[in-house]
């Protein structure tokens, strides 16, 4: 292995899952996962082809309870490609399966650099003898309704036929996820096959409820020797096409199947069946396309690559390779959020949580017109956020905690506790902090690329909108002097209602209620610092009356913070609730990341205990440097200062039992500025996430987006301080000791490939010669200007 590939070696079946979502080849249009060609769905084998922002509702019975689900839709199975051997007799043998006949040594070669998945493997098979099979597959960067599968089959001792059958099967479902097996997961409707010259056989669909049209173009061809038979054999629901391939010692068979995906979502075409027989058969041969497809990545790698050594380099890039799959420069024409499992499997059903608060920060510095895009996801929602508040009683926009195709709230009424078997409420709906980040998002974008004119339009909308959500919802508590804002659920998420109480909800949830004051203080300086003309517009298009903005100017300042001995609470009576026996829950189970599941099972609930799934107080100090924290408690009335934020930093870490992957990068970044010590450790857990599949099964679900571009975010501003305020480059390095060293280039406003370089105890920052204006450079102790074309190496000052 090198640090740009990830070899699997051997057959194990119960990896299998695991692997296929880390070797998902994808372009940002569509991804398919890295199962064997050979193998349908099942048990072991989960093959799947997702769309970005290809989305199906279906209605199920669950628990007596009629229940509404929308999921990003598995598509036909546009992979398999299954093998037998004919004998000189005319005999025929069985078709080849890993789970029936072992692969000796078996490998898969994830090659990063060149965005490929290569399966190598032999068998001995009776009288043919060995049998070496090396097969290689793409999902097409530069062009991204294309995919391809070579494959070579060579005999050392013996001559005969080989029998291949290249499928489009359209018999396929959503079964990635074992909890969701009592839904209804059948989503393809009027599934029709067929042929179009001598070489291709297409599948045309659509989804049974949004009636997304579905075209599929598949050409099979025998590369070097004509095939002795070919049959294209169209069915109800599988397109087959069967070659019959000679083979002998020194000459190989060689296969190409190419695809051409298309879907009623794209631009530009009347038909996707029509368009993808037309780019299926203007494709190259895969050669060709492997040659295109490698430098479409060589120019994306030089946009987002990261520098840094030993294994934790390899992970990140690893990470940086499946967040640019899932968000790459063709995202930035689709109409797509940020999926939290990627388009690498089924969990969350697909659905756009928070994740973009973890993943836009990196964006916007290397692929910021992907972060526009993600953003113009928000903002044609916007219309159904503003109805949804309306519907709640409340003025502004009520954005969904999860988002599908056309903004409703996605999240599940009832969800299943696999430990007891038993459907619960979900009121994970409740947490309306997601507005928050949609809010933080909008400005981070506009700080760091200058964009002012989405600043002033649709940024404001969202912007203004957000804030008088929380200024209508703050209630004014006259005994308190204080605004509280009730009934809402932390990003704990273990926590959703008061022990005994009636209702579900918490009030005063501490990060809500002060990214909410963050939210109406942003929008009080946009307000006040647009153009008058743009100003009027703004404010006569969203209906908003200037008077509005003198409570937003109160709440901003007055909505309570709880404490409790010292520390901040994650909601107004957290400090009340029972303290949990850590050790006795650690000695009793395996793991207790999902404490919550853990309780319920045994008859209690997680909401008596002073216990955590995740970050919820620590995450203001992932969003805000230590200099903006301190100021917006100031704004609040507190003096937050540092021995404060330590007691609160090491009181929930001894309360916390990281049962979300985004916890680790959290609380890595946290640590990296009170306890530098710790910090490596919970760096070394966000990376292995996925890769160790820590949370126990989930990543062959589909990887945790999130917590992957959380890791890249961590080099790029935790680790570095970096902020984009006020038209500068602002760093504030922390040393890690495990981490002495490390570099990354970003693109900051008109400036591609700013290089900036880390490594004992200097700054090397050097501006790519350009006609743009000078870059100002913000240390703790110097401002420097640099110009274009000018490198500068800086000592850092001593902490």
């Amino acid at each position: 292995m090198s640090e740009w590939t990830w070899e699997y070696d051997g057959y194990d079946p119960a990896a299998e899952r695991l692997r296929e979502s880390l070797c998902t080849l994808g372009n940002g249009y569509f991804a398919t996962r890295g199962a064997v060609p050979e193998c349908r769905a099942g048990l072991v084998h989960y093959p799947a082809t997702y769309v970005a922002g290809v989305y199906n509702r279906l209605e199920s019975t669950v628990a007596g309870r009629q229940v509404v689900n929308e999921d990003l839709v598995n598509l036909p199975n546009w992979l398999l490609l299954r093998f037998r051997l004919r004998s000189a007799d005319g005999g025929v043998g069985p078709w080849f399966s890993p789970d029936v006949r072992q692969p000796l040594d078996h490998r898969h070669t994830l090659d990063l650099r060149r965005a490929t998945l290569t399966r190598t493997f032999w068998f001995r098979n009776g009288e043919a003898g060995v049998l070496s099979v090396q097969q290689i597959r793409l999902v097409h960067m530069g062009d991204p309704h294309l995919a391809a599968l070579r494959t070579v089959f060579t005999t050392e001792e013996w001559s005969g036929e080989i029998e291949v059958e290249s499928v489009l099967d359209g018999d396929v479902m959503n079964s990635n996820v074992h909890r969701y097996r009592s839904l209804n997961r059948n989503h393809l409707a009027h599934v029709r096959t067929g042929t179009a010259n001598d070489d291709t056989a297409w599948l045309r669909c659509r989804t049974s409820a949004s009636h997304v049209g579905i075209g599929m173009a598949a050409r099979t061809v025998a590369v070097g020797r004509p095939p002795t038979s070919s049959q294209l054999r169209p069915s109800r629901r599988r397109a087959a096409h069967r070659l019959v391939l000679p083979i002998a010692p020194g000459r190989p068979a060689v296969v190409e199947k190419t695809m051409a995906l298309h879907t009623s979502r794209d631009l530009a075409i009347s038909d996707p069946l029509e368009a993808a027989l037309d780019r299926v058969t203007a494709a190259p041969g895969f050669s060709a396309l492997l040659d295109s497809h490698v430098a479409a990545w060589a120019r994306l790698w030089r946009r987002a690559d990261v520098q840094v050594p030993g294994e934790a380099g390899r992970v990140l890039r690893l990470h940086l390779f499946h967040v640019l799959q899932t968000l790459s420069p063709h995202t930035a024409e689709l109409d797509v959020g940020v999926p939290a499992r990627g388009l690498h499997g089924e969990a969350y059903r697909g659905h756009v949580f928070w994740d973009e608060l973890f993943v836009l920060p990196y964006l916007n510095l290397h692929l910021p017109e992907v972060s526009r895009a993600l953003l113009n996801y928000r903002h044609r929602r916007l219309p159904q956020a503003c109805r949804a508040a309306h519907a709640a009683g409340r003025a502004g926009a009520m954005y969904p905690w999860q988002s599908g195709s056309d903004g409703r709230e996605e999240s599940q009424q009832l969800h299943l506790n696999p430990r007891s078997g038993r459907w619960l409420p979900d009121n994970s709906r409740l947490q309306h902090h997601v507005g928050s980040a949609i809010a933080y998002n909008v400005w981070q974008y506009c700080e760091a690329t200058g964009d002012t004119e989405y600043l002033h339009t649709k940024g404001a909308e969202m912007l203004l909108q957000i804030a008088r959500f929380w200024a209508d919802g703050a209630q004014l508590d006259p005994q308190l002097g204080r605004y509280r804002i009730r009934g809402v659920v932390g990003p704990d998420e273990y926590h959703d209602s008061y022990p005994e109480a009636a209702r579900p909800g918490l009030d005063d949830n501490a990060y809500t209620n002060v990214t909410a004051a963050w939210v109406l203080s942003r929008a009080l300086d946009l307000a006040r610092g647009m153009p008058a003309w743009r100003r009027e517009e703004l404010f006569e298009r969203i209906e908003l009356d200037s008077g509005e903005l003198a409570k937003w100017e109160d709440v901003s300042r007055r909505l309570l913070v709880p404490f409790h001995r010292g520390v901040i609470s994650q909601f107004d009576g957290y400090g009340d609730l029972a303290e949990l026996d850590w050790d006795a829950y650690r000695a009793r189970y395996d793991s207790i990341r999902r404490l919550d599941r853990i309780l319920e099972a045994e008859g209690d609930t997680v909401n008596r205990y002073q216990a955590s799934k995740q970050a919820d107080v620590l995450m203001l100090g992932y969003l805000f440097s230590p200099t903006e924290l301190r100021g917006l408690f100031r704004r609040l009335g507190h003096d937050l200062d540092d021995e404060v934020w330590r007691r609160t930093v090491d009181y929930y870490l001894r309360r916390t039992s990281h049962g979300s992957t985004l916890s680790g990068v959290v609380h890595a970044w946290v640590l990296a500025r009170v306890r530098q010590a710790e910090a490596w450790q919970y760096c070394q857990e966000a990376l292995e996430q996925d890769v160790a599949d820590l949370q126990g099964g989930t990543t062959g679900e589909g990887v945790h987006l999130g917590a992957m571009a959380g890791t890249l975010d961590l080099v790029q501003r935790g680790l570095t301080g970096l902020e984009t305020r006020e038209d500068a480059l602002r760093l504030d390095p922390v040393p890690l000791p495990a981490l002495s060293a490390y570099g990354f280039s970003l693109r900051y406003r008109g400036h591609w490939g700013v290089g900036v370089r880390l490594q004992s105890g200097q700054l090397r920052i050097g501006i790519p010669d350009s006609e743009e204006s000078p870059v100002r450079l913000v240390l703790t102790d110097r401002t420097v200007t640099i110009a274009p074309g000018e490198t500068r190496t800086l000592p850092l000052p001593e902490n």
